[in-house]
């Protein structure tokens, strides 16, 4: 199993929560931006700087996450691509990207962005708070625990 990060857009609280994971349970993590990142000296963490351009984090993401993997992202276009990959997408919040979801939450996401062209609403989401924080977490360490058991098998 590998982790796979979009980190441009990866709130800094999230990453060290990755940082820890990565290290305390051995589990391959790889960050992915077109923006310098520093990341802890690791054998489990590692950083691959994309060039500038529309969508390079997400192309190299989709290139490099394979099925089980666990990619984690806040792009629900690029959740969808990782699914179709048989890859799981875990966003910021906490919320799990799956077959069973990410076909209705990409809809959703299509009439949000009408709504907001033709401004019917405003904003985006709320900021990352300590319960998402804490979802995250939980979701993160479910899918880790869940997937060395299955790779043990």
């Amino acid at each position: 199993m590998q982790i796979w990060v979009d980190a441009d857009a990866c709130p800094k609280v999230i990453k060290e929560v990755l940082f820890k994971v990565a290290v305390r349970r051995k589990v391959k993590t790889t960050l992915i931006a077109n923006s310098q990142l520093s990341v802890p000296l690791s054998p489990y963490i590692d950083f691959i700087r994309v060039k500038n351009g529309f969508d390079e984090a997400d192309n190299e993401i989709v290139a490099l996450a394979s099925a089980g993997d666990l990619v984690v992202t806040a792009d629900v276009p690029l959740a969808d691509k990782i699914v179709e990959k048989g890859a799981v997408g875990l966003n910021p919040r906490g919320q799990l990207y799956t077959v069973d979801n990410i076909k209705g939450l990409l809809r959703m996401r299509h009439l949000m962005e009408e709504l907001r062209s033709g401004g019917m609403v405003s904003g985006g989401p709320a900021p990352l708070g300590a319960r998402d924080k804490q979802e995250f977490t939980n979701q993160l360490d479910k899918y880790v625990t869940r997937r060395v058991k299955e790779e043990e098998l």
